[in-house]
């Protein structure tokens, strides 16, 4: 035996005896993310139907979902063709995105490719580029991805492809061959495709044994994820989506969307749950999503659901749904660009029904795509969706009725795909049928990213849009939030929320610029309210309002700083506004913006006095 081989098997033992150790032993303690400060790190539960950190502070989960890539077969199921992409990816994320939280896709097709054997080398390359994004600050909720059921119910010419489940499993159903007829998208085959349709609702019986199967996989996996993260990293992981987009297949005699998802949807989510307590995963909830037609805002496709029937989801389960605007993207029933409050009553009902179901909410998918006929639309329909996010009000109604504003919503926009255009995905195995544009995914092309020519990550839509101020920790209980981007649709600039007349210093002080304005009710703790700053808000013309204080260019963050910055966690750059009061059960306010330069001490003096008085005014 040649002297390569002995060293190379060597390695393999030593490998496999280090494995060995990380399995039998207790994951190993690291320091937590660079920046950090001591109300940083902790775990997110569910109470009183927000997100809570272990400061008792409300949290915003802000981001994206990591990725489409998932869905392709170049990168093996994997997010990410490396860790140094996934690295990369990550810094851009929280830099150049604000995002705090990702959606992380997990491929059952890849997890589980041969009945009962759970590739192990699969999760732990999975596990690494988790651990790249949870170390970066950023917070993760796994989620193991379908759509139309498998890609491999397809053929290889087929003008449509498929992700989740292992061909074993589609070989034990010899389904039709799959045909969606006339469709003009692929979202059609879901309820078109008799493939589909049929697979889909062999998995919700358990025919074969598919479910249990699944359920199997799954728990494996959480219990990988829990054995080989720290304890620092594992906190970040704020729970599991078990299930993307569910969908019946087809209805029994007599049953509809609300008795399918009583029976069985819940059900699934039930048995899902004790899986999560045996891996360990006791304290993390479930993100369950309803069946995905429960808000379709087509009258035509839209089904009774939103788990009504569940009861109380409690600390347990929080509320996943998904939200695109289907009229502005068939590009019939939508002709114009969104408005102002545009989608107030689409996410008005999911605040209503996870309010009603005693939980969190998060929409865990929205976007529209950024090419093709509909991509006009982009600008407008993305600002209006994350203005939903900030609060239950449009614009022209926020400022005259701010309590009415509701809790802010949680949201991942899909999606943070760096190999957006520069993908060689062979669809449906087929060598003939190099996909390389958008997504490399049935024609879309959402990805808000790409990776310029000397390979730097860019964004594809507005960073005003995308880098936004938003709540990600409050002290307390937020009572009202609004965000101006100023974000454009060509040249032209959007503002859906100017400040009123009536607050004439207020305006005076904003001027043109950004701003965002939160109210909220302090607490009992000691940790600060935090709010993200974007890149357009450097610190050195970044202006701030409160009643705990005013500051243009503020100071960096001490405990006995009121009015500080700093950075967040993760050391890529990205900074937090901390706002640190001392009472409980009383009103603050604070105003952030960019639009100054240099105020005089009697403009911002006149501006708090005309928020204060408003404040006063309106709770």
């Amino acid at each position: 035996m040649d002297m390569a081989n002995i060293r190379a098997r060597l390695i393999v033992v030593l490998v496999v005896l280090c494995g060995f150790l990380a399995v039998a032993g207790t994951s190993p303690a690291t320091a937590a993310p660079a920046d950090s400060l001591w109300f940083d790190g902790t775990s997110l539960t569910v109470q009183n139907g927000r997100f809570v950190d272990g400061q008792g502070r409300e949290v915003v989960l802000r981001g994206y979902n990591v990725s489409g890539e998932t869905k392709l077969e170049e990168n093996s199921g994997l997010p990410f063709a490396s860790v140094a992409d996934a690295q990369k990816s990550a810094t851009a994320l929280r830099a150049l995105g604000g995002g705090n939280a990702v959606r992380f896709l997990l491929s059952w097709a890849h997890a589980e490719p041969v009945r009962g054997q759970v590739d192990t080398a699969y999760l732990a390359a999975a596990t690494a580029q988790m651990r790249v994004f949870l170390d970066a600050g950023i917070r993760v909720y796994p989620d193991f991805h379908q759509d139309l059921y498998s890609r491999y119910l397809f053929n290889t010419g087929s003008w449509y492809t498929g992700d989740g489940a292992p061909k074993w499993a589609v070989d034990l159903g010899s389904y039709p061959s799959e045909s969606c007829g006339i469709c003009f998208f692929w979202g059609q085959n879901i309820t078109q495709n008799s493939a589909v349709t049929k697979a889909q609702y062999d998995f919700w019986h358990n025919d074969y044994g598919l479910q249990d199967a699944f359920l199997t996989t799954a728990q494996s996996t959480m219990a990988y994820l829990a054995q080989h993260l720290t304890d620092t990293e594992f906190a970040g992981v704020v729970g599991f989506d078990p299930y993307n987009e569910p969908y019946a297949g087809t209805y029994e005699s007599g049953q509809t969307s609300r008795i399918w998802e009583r029976d069985l949807l819940w059900p699934f989510y039930q048995k899902f749950r004790a899986r999560m307590d045996a891996a360990g995963w006791q304290a993390k909830p479930a993100f369950v999503e309803p069946n995905l037609f429960w808000n379709a805002n087509i009258d035509s496709q839209k089904q009774e659901g939103g788990l009504l029937d569940a009861g109380t989801l409690g600390s347990r389960y929080v509320f996943n749904t998904h939200f695109y605007d289907q009229k502005a993207i068939s590009g019939i029933l939508m002709w114009g660009k969104a408005e102002d409050g545009q989608y107030a009553t689409d996410f008005g009902t999911v605040r209503d029904r996870a309010s009603a179901a005693g939980t969190a909410a998060v929409v865990s998918e929205f976007g529209h795509p950024l090419s093709g006929t509909v991509s006009d639309k982009a600008p407008t329909v993305v600002k209006a969706m994350y203005q939903a996010l900030d609060s239950r009000l449009s614009g022209a109604n926020w400022w005259s009725t701010p309590a009415s504003s509701g809790p802010v919503l949680s949201g991942s926009q899909w999606q943070w795909d760096i190999y957006n255009g520069r993908h060689h995905e062979l669809m449906n195995g087929n060598a003939d049928k190099v996909l390389t544009s958008g997504d490399a995914w049935n024609d879309e092309d959402l990805s808000a990213v790409k990776l310029d020519d000397s390979g730097t990550v860019t964004l594809r839509q507005d960073a005003r849009l995308l880098d936004r101020i938003y709540p990600s920790a409050t002290s307390g209980s937020t009572a009202a939030f609004t965000y101006e981007d100023r974000s454009r649709d060509g040249s032209t600039t959007l503002t859906w929320n100017p400040v009123p007349s009536s607050l004439p210093n207020v305006s005076r002080l904003v001027g043109s610029g950004q701003y965002g304005l939160l109210v909220w009710r302090s607490g009992s703790g000691t940790a600060p309210t935090e709010l993200h700053l974007p890149a357009s808000f450097p610190t050195a013309s970044t202006t701030v309002v409160s009643d705990l204080g005013t500051a243009y260019a503020p100071p960096s963050y001490t405990a006995s700083t009121p009015v500080g910055v700093a950075p967040e966690p993760g050391g890529t750059g990205s900074r937090r506004l901390l706002l640190t009061d001392s009472d409980s059960g009383v009103l603050h306010y604070a105003l952030v913006t960019n639009g100054a330069t240099s105020p005089s001490a009697d403009l911002l003096s006149a501006a708090r006095s005309e928020l204060a008085a408003w404040s006063a005014a309106h709770f």
